[in-house]
């Protein structure tokens, strides 16, 4: 239930809070007063498009916030809990720009404008003033019958089978037109995958047949120079290694006085014979370590020969080899069995169709239950409006061709007068009769909505008088179970409401804003009273107000 809808900024509305309760509240006042503010900025927090236009002069931003009591409402409870929002309260907030910026909160946490739009359908129900409009749609028929017949999971739920069939029906068809073609590509991906998985080139192994055609290309060369490099440590033949020990040798044998100033470089030459010596021996193990094998250098140069080869054929780089292996393979996988894809896909096709025509004969049968309930108690409530003479049908047939919400085809018919067939509601009701037809219609489906705040915006239009009354008495009625907010001009209706909210104009510092009371009982006679004759009020008119507000509010039994 709406309890509470604040308002700053908006429109002609500088800062208003409205507390509001169970039962029938009437919202009236002069035209252009500012009623459809009120039913425009709860649109705005229950996700309706903005417009920053919609600021109030001067201000930078509107903001508006509307608090539900959700404590009765399962399904909005439901919903924050899914989204991870606190389920105890329900504050919807909304601020528009003057740039045209919009955000939106749900109990104090940023979320999308969708999000609004969608708790707002589990919170409550808006019947606008132009509903009867809509009643010239087919869809809204078959709508309307789905929310009385109460089946909306199972048409949901056809929807959603309908749309996987007709998706798998697509890619069967694709499959089966691009036959010809696929086949040709997996002729070619299987040769070129055979030729891939015959190279068998590994992630690394390129880079280390690199590596080893280097070591193998060069042994020779790097053999030779080792050689060199040792006989010129420990030669034979003028190796320094010999000469150095010659050297030190002979400044060794010298004696007392011819040694002076040679102990020094005795010890230089000693340590440079053990370098040498340390360096021949490591020069040695290396020579040991090259090996000459013309027949492996052969073989290295001859696969990285044919690495190159297919990686010129395939137009890629020859590290890039072992990447399009894997990836032509991936694709002849997913190509492979083509034939057994078209089969499976026709089963899955029609088994899917199998399961949406029993479902939707399912949904038929209802819908054909609850079309003569629908019209039984549309026909009722006509007999209220002063239709009784008007025979009102809910016509339900099978469509042509399969579509999302099942196979059938809902239409409203109405014969207003006696003897007549009844035909769709377009070719028949004149504006006041569909006014009241539609009336009937949103009462019947109020009744039967899970959502107890419903909103009626002028539906009343176009009756009066002794009908007037009755539409006051429905709504009265409705909102005994519920919260039922009607914006109206008949008397009639706002005298049967539980509270009754006053919308006017007011002028201040060279500024209008609109300003919204709550009347105590004697401001609503004299609201009625001016819905009953205009400005000038007389004692006659102040009388009969009174008096229609006691009707109303104490009916004889």
């Amino acid at each position: 239930m709406l309890t509470e809808l604040a308002i700053s900024d908006f429109a002609i509305v500088d800062q208003l809070e409205l507390e509001l309760g169970s039962g029938m509240t009437a919202i009236t006042g002069e035209t252009g007063a500012g009623k459809s503010i009120l039913l425009g900025a709860l649109g705005l927090c229950l996700g309706e498009r903005a417009d920053s236009g919609s600021v109030r002069h001067g201000q930078a931003r509107a903001d508006l916030s509307a608090r539900f009591d959700i404590s009765k409402l399962p399904a909005a409870r439901d919903w924050l809990t899914s989204r991870e929002l606190p389920s105890d309260e329900c504050l919807l907030r909304r601020v528009m720009t003057r740039s045209g910026r919009s955000k939106a909160w749900i109990n104090g946490q940023p979320v999308t404008i969708s999000d609004l739009k969608s708790l707002g359908e589990t919170l409550i129900e808006i019947h606008g003033q132009h509903a009867h409009q809509a009643l010239l749609h087919e869809e809204t028929h078959l709508r309307l019958l789905d929310d009385l017949a109460g089946h909306r999971q199972s048409v949901s739920l056809l929807g959603e089978l309908y749309r996987q069939w007709q998706s798998t029906r697509r890619k069967l068809k694709r499959l089966a037109d691009d036959g010809d073609e696929q086949r040709a590509r997996r002729q070619l991906l299987r040769y070129q995958v055979e030729e891939l998985d015959q190279l068998g080139l590994g992630d690394e192994e390129l880079a280390s047949l690199e590596n080893e055609q280097g070591d193998l290309a060069h042994a020779e060369t790097r053999l030779a120079e080792t050689q060199f490099a040792m006989d010129c440590c420990d030669g034979e033949d003028g190796g320094a290694l010999p000469m150095l020990h010659q050297a030190v040798q002979r400044l060794g044998e010298l004696h007392g006085s011819e040694r002076g100033g040679l102990a020094n470089v005795i010890g230089l030459l000693g340590d440079a014979c053990i370098q040498l010596e340390e360096a021949s021996r490591e020069l040695g193990q290396v020579m040991s370590s090259i090996e000459l094998d013309p027949e492996r250098l052969a073989w290295v140069e001859q696969r990285m020969g044919e690495v190159h080869r297919i990686a010129r054929k395939h137009h890629v780089m020859p590290e890039e080899v072992p990447a399009l292996h894997q990836r032509l393979s991936e694709e002849l996988a997913g190509l492979e069995g083509g034939e057994d894809d078209l089969e499976a896909l026709a089963e899955e096709a029609e088994s899917l169709k199998g399961q949406w025509r029993e479902l939707a004969e399912s949904v038929s049968q209802a819908r054909q239950s609850a079309a003569s309930r629908f019209a039984e108690e549309v026909q009722q409530q006509l007999a209220f409006l002063a239709m009784g003479k008007a025979t009102f049908e809910v016509e339900v047939s099978r469509r042509d061709s399969a579509s999302p919400d099942g196979m059938d085809r809902v239409r409203f018919l109405i014969a207003a007068n006696a003897g007549q067939p009844p035909r769709p509601l377009a070719k028949v009701a004149s504006g006041g009769e569909l006014s009241r037809i539609s009336l009937a219609i949103q009462v019947i489906a109020a009744q039967h909505s899970t959502i107890p705040s419903l909103v009626f915006d002028e539906v009343d239009v176009g009756v009066s008088g002794a009908t007037a009354e009755i539409v006051g008495q429905l709504l009265r009625r409705l909102g005994s179970n519920g919260q039922v907010l009607t914006v109206t001009h008949l008397p009639q209706v706002a005298a049967q409401a539980h509270q009754h909210l006053h919308i006017h104009k007011q002028d201040e510092d060279d500024t209008t804003l609109t300003r919204m009371t709550l009347l105590d009982e004697a401001g609503r006679v004299g609201e009625l009273a001016r819905l009953l004759g205009g400005v000038k009020l007389s004692d006659q008119t102040l009388a009969h107000a009174r008096e229609m507000l006691n009707a109303s509010q104490h009916p004889r039994h």
